[in-house]
């Protein structure tokens, strides 16, 4: 990967009043906590969740920090003292407050190049669609049940059964957070062999685990990533990974999730077509985070998708599309 941005910190371009920028915080903060109602009363009482807990222990925000709302880079709020306090701000000439994107690039430059390596290189890419969901099954490929990253759900089948539909479908999977988690006895049956340095040509937009990674991105670069862009690619996360898991070894009946039978031709076919969908809900979002960044990084001019140049907010200020 290259290393940090060698580009000026984006300067605001919209500025936000105090009633319009309250609005759009209150309705971020009240859609969130509605969202996550059932979330935090799980986790007030110690309840596990096999999709859900996914979302908060493997990626970094908890439900208090999607929560809170920032515009994202490029945007400015009038009247606006308490993020003047809260850090990552500056105040302009103006008075108005906008993300301090100098400070924060040399803190997280890093990050923000690699993100932007992955996402322009996934987007680029065709999609595949050949795993079946594989990975999770290759995860507890000849492990006893108690032996699972998992132990308290249950298997659909016994390992020998498992080891078999593992063998028979075969391993195709072309992410590194999935193959890391592989035993090591299945390694060997993975067709390719993706690595962290070789991330970039391996990532592709059919993959469940990059479009769920668009939600990670976003998460580890806000406040410069516009709250609304987080809250969209958490919701498509939290929606891939409940097929994730429906299509894994686990059985998830007990939560209400019924399994998709990828062992099945039946199952494998209705897996891809709900890879499809995710393949497109992930696009405008992975194009909306591309651009924030860009414009992060350039001062609000983005290079345009037919390669001349935009300038002005693009997708930063503006509510992102639905997930």
């Amino acid at each position: 990967m290259a290393g940090p941005p060698a580009c000026p910190a984006g300067t605001a371009v919209i500025v936000l009043e105090r009633a319009d920028w309250q609005a759009r915080a209150e309705a971020h903060a009240s859609a969130v906590e509605a969202e996550l109602a059932d979330v935090v009363a799980r986790r007030d009482r110690g309840v596990k969740h096999p999709v859900d807990d996914f979302l908060f222990h493997y990626y970094t925000l908890r439900p208090s920090q999607l929560a809170q709302w920032h515009p994202g880079a490029g945007v400015a709020l009038a009247d606006a003292a308490e993020y003047a306090r809260a850090g990552r701000y500056r105040v302009l000439p103006s008075g108005a407050v906008t993300l301090d994107g100098d400070a924060f690039l040399a803190q997280r430059g890093g990050t923000v190049r690699t993100a932007l390596d992955l996402l322009t290189a996934t987007e680029a890419a065709p999609a595949r669609f050949g795993c079946f969901g594989m990975h999770e099954w290759a995860m507890v490929y000849r492990l006893r049940p108690d032996e699972s990253r998992h132990p308290y759900l249950p298997l659909r089948y016994p390992p020998a059964e498992i080891a078999r539909i593992v063998e028979e479908v075969g391993c195709r999977c072309t992410h590194i957070d999935a193959f890391r988690f592989f035993t090591p006895a299945a390694k060997p049956l993975n067709l390719l062999h993706p690595t962290r340095e070789r991330q970039a040509e391996f990532d592709q937009p059919g993959c469940l685990h990059v479009n769920m990674d668009l939600y990670k991105w976003a998460g580890k670069l806000t406040p410069a990533v516009s709250s609304d862009l987080v809250f969209a690619t958490f919701r498509l996360a939290r929606d891939i990974r409940a097929v994730d898991m429906q299509a894994s070894a686990y059985d998830l009946t007990g939560w209400g999730y019924e399994p998709i039978p990828v062992e099945t031709a039946a199952g494998r076919a209705d897996y891809v077509a709900r890879q499809r969908v995710f393949t497109e809900r992930a696009a405008p979002l992975r194009g909306a985070l591309i651009d924030s960044l860009t414009a992060l990084c350039n001062r609000g001019r983005v290079p345009g998708r037919s390669g001349s140049e935009e300038t002005g907010v693009l997708r930063t200020g503006a509510t992102p599309p639905p997930a």
